[in-house]
């Protein structure tokens, strides 16, 4: 009876090397990088627990807070501190800041964007262009910590002070600069060849602007739309300098007082911390995709 002496194949992750004396396997060897992979799950814990720990205490109540572990679970989870904090006129905290985000970066960005096409269209030969873009580029230096006693007299002499277009217009300013850089570049990104096809096909240059560049450039667009949305809904100062009546109060400004309000209080104030971050996180998952084509798409050349 003839016996087979086939070769054994060889096993999941060897590697088998043919020389002279004959098949050998050699074990292939997986090099991990402990040391990154070590401080990216610190670095996780490390940005996770503050958030965990604002999360739980929302729920916790006043005596509980002081009585347990700060990193322990709520033993009797309690709505109580959100309800305190909805009747506190958080609602108008919150409709006044949705009016300063949408007047704010909406006109902003429209603005921006059109001044960007300008810019890279006409630049080439338009000496005011250029220096239109200049000015632009000087606004990224200038923070709004510089200037805030000058807005502050501007906006007294046209009888702005205390109300919410006061926070509006400084803050469109100061929005325009770096979305003009941003949506440039992008828009610098478009093949010329598309603006000439577009030309010789009679579309004016109000054609091309809203039926070739923006459909193009909208991961830009919302990339600014967010990043500019979110510096308006989270800005201190402007609020604390140009509004006094309660009625005409910002969320962060709102935080602020309820902070004063409740004194130590913690659980209370953090409740209203949840609640203001939840915005930010619904429009992030919304426009997540676009926001990471944007930042990165507009700089690829």
């Amino acid at each position: 009876m003839a016996i087979s002496t086939r070769p054994a194949p060889p096993r999941s992750g060897a590697i088998t090397v043919t020389g002279e004396g004959g098949p050998r396997r050699r074990s292939s060897v997986l090099r991990w990088n402990w040391i990154g992979g070590s401080f990216g799950w610190l670095w996780l814990v490390v940005v996770m627990l503050p958030i965990y720990w604002i999360v739980i205490t929302s729920f916790k109540t006043r005596a509980n807070y002081y009585a347990q572990n700060p990193l322990a679970p709520p033993t009797s989870p309690t709505l109580e501190n959100y309800r305190q904090v909805i009747e506190a006129d958080f609602t108008r905290y919150f409709a006044n800041s949705l009016i300063v985000t949408a007047g704010a970066t909406l006109p902003a960005v429209l603005i921006s964007f059109m001044a960007a096409y300008a810019i890279v269209r006409g630049s080439a030969g338009s000496r005011f262009l250029r220096t239109v873009n200049g000015v632009f580029l000087m606004g990224l230096a200038i923070p709004l910590q510089a200037v805030v006693i000058p807005i502050y007299l501007i906006i007294i002499r046209l009888q702005m002070y205390d109300t919410l277009l006061a926070i509006i217009l400084p803050s469109i300013a100061f929005a325009i600069p770096l979305s003009v850089l941003v949506l440039a570049n992008f828009i610098r990104d478009v093949p010329k060849e598309l603006f000439e096809s577009m030309r010789l096909d009679g579309a004016t240059e109000w054609g091309t602007l809203w039926r070739l560049a923006f459909p193009l450039t909208r991961p830009a667009l919302v990339t600014v739309t967010i990043y500019q949305g979110l510096g308006v809904w989270n800005g201190f100062i402007l609020p604390l300098i140009l509004t006094q009546d309660p009625a005409q109060r910002t969320l962060p400004l709102g935080l602020w007082s309820f902070q004063g309000q409740y004194g130590v209080n913690v659980p209370a104030v953090l409740a209203s911390v949840v609640l203001t971050t939840l915005p930010i996180l619904i429009c992030y998952a919304v426009g997540r995709r676009q926001l990471l084509s944007g930042l990165t798409a507009g700089f690829g050349k």
